[in-house]
């Protein structure tokens, strides 16, 4: 039977990975209440942050939209 040095070494850094994570994982102490409402806290604000982008974003394609419709060359305008 011979044996396949190379994916015995191909799965070496992967074991290491993963064992390394799981190491420092399992180091990691509880989050206190303090912790958990500053996660909290900070989860709210990237939420409104992303809303506020999103509506800045919408509010500059409706602009780039309008611009082209009014600029557009040879074209009529349709009536609603």
């Amino acid at each position: 039977m011979r044996i396949n040095v190379r994916k015995i070494w191909a799965s070496v850094p992967a074991l290491l990975v993963a064992g390394s994570v799981g190491l420092a994982y399992a180091k990691l102490p509880p989050p206190t209440e303090e912790q958990k409402a500053k996660a909290a806290e900070a989860k709210e604000k990237a939420a409104a942050a992303a809303k506020k982008e999103s509506e800045a974003l919408a509010k500059a394609q409706d602009r780039v939209a309008e611009h082209y419709r009014k600029t557009k060359a040879g074209v009529t305008t349709a009536k609603k």
